[in-house]
């Protein structure tokens, strides 16, 4: 396994992530449809994943209900110090007014429930899972503030914001003196490239890292899906249809990554997972499993290198449609380089 600086932290995380959003939920509905593993199957993949150097961990208040975090804690005992643990939160878990969003109230409830449930002390990497419009950013900044200091968590992290909202976060923090988030959690695939256009320059300007979840677009990237369906009638994607993919352009992507990947007699799912680890700004990729043999082929991607020309190859067949005002400034504005370069 490989290891990465986490943003501008002295702490180094895995480059490949193990996602528990399969952890628990059998019988509610859309948790039952993503996984709905039993205990003893998520504690398989856990105990996979480690002995494969995986240190990074993550989950969410939401999942399942809270049982994935449940599950954890309990998988977890004796190996805590071995994982960089990382939670959610934001989601309604409750019907109260205040049991949903970043505010105050909700948050600090929120992580007091979290670190009871992962029988745990700290989380190392303490996330809001979305942008809440009620709440002005900067009660939500001094809460997590306030966490940091108290000892219950190490760092905080963002997951699914625009650029402009991620940039007001670490506006804030800088004006107020408060923690700033050191990573953003968000999609991003060969089928799913938005974040180019604005989020991943942002994120290499502030120093933020990158932490890919549904790096293979919910199972499309697998290999399991043609133009005829899927191969596979199981398969999580065959289910549960998120994120959305453009169906055309994605099989014409599945094209080129089959040949990548049987150039270098690797799986489908292992070269679109070594893609996103050779972009710029990556530093782990999130990778979720209902099977250990799905999760060995999965780690198996941290030691997959490819060339210069597989890179090339799968750039250009995935490239985004350039947006404004990036199509007005190709060609007519060239950049500047310094005199004599």
């Amino acid at each position: 396994m490989q290891y990465q600086q986490l943003g501008s932290t002295g702490s180094f995380v895995s480059r490949v992530a193990l996602g528990t959003m399969t952890f628990a939920g059998a019988g509610k509905d859309t948790w039952d449809r993503i996984g709905g593993l039993g205990y003893d199957a998520a504690d398989e993949l856990v105990g996979i994943a480690l002995d494969h150097g995986v240190n990074l961990v993550d989950t969410a208040d939401m999942y399942a209900g809270g049982d994935c975090e449940e599950y954890l804690g309990r998988i977890l005992r004796g190996r805590r110090d071995d994982v960089f643990l990382a939670t959610k939160a934001y989601a309604r878990v409750g019907t109260g007014p205040n049991d949903v969003g970043l505010s105050r109230v909700h948050l600090t409830r929120a992580l007091e429930a979290s670190l009871r449930r992962l029988r745990t002390d700290h989380i190392d990497l303490y996330q809001v899972h979305a942008w809440d419009h009620l709440t002005p950013v900067e009660e939500t900044l001094a809460t997590l503030d306030d966490a940091v200091r108290q000892g219950k968590v190490r760092y905080v992290g963002a997951s699914n914001m625009f650029a402009w909202q991620l940039a007001k976060a670490l506006g804030v923090s800088e004006r107020e003196r408060r923690e700033r988030f050191v990573s953003l959690q968000a999609y991003y695939s060969l089928v799913g490239r938005d974040l180019d256009h604005e989020t991943l320059p942002l994120l290499r300007d502030a120093g933020l890292g990158l932490l890919v979840y549904s790096p293979l677009a919910g199972g499309f990237l697998t290999g399991k899906f043609t133009r005829e369906g899927a191969t596979d009638p199981t398969a999580r994607r065959a289910r549960f249809d998120n994120p959305p993919v453009d169906l055309e352009r994605g099989h014409d992507i599945l094209d080129v990554l089959r040949t990548v990947a049987e150039r270098h007699g690797a799986s489908p799912a292992q070269t679109a997972l070594a893609w996103a680890l050779a972009r710029p700004g990556v530093t782990s990729v999130i990778v979720g499993a209902r099977r250990p043999d799905q999760l060995r082929d999965n780690l198996g991607a941290a030691d997959l290198a490819l060339t210069t020309r597989d890179l090339a190859e799968l750039d250009a067949v995935s490239e985004p449609r350039a947006r404004y005002p990036q199509w007005a400034l190709d060609g007519a504005y060239p950049q500047r380089t310094p005199a004599g370069a």
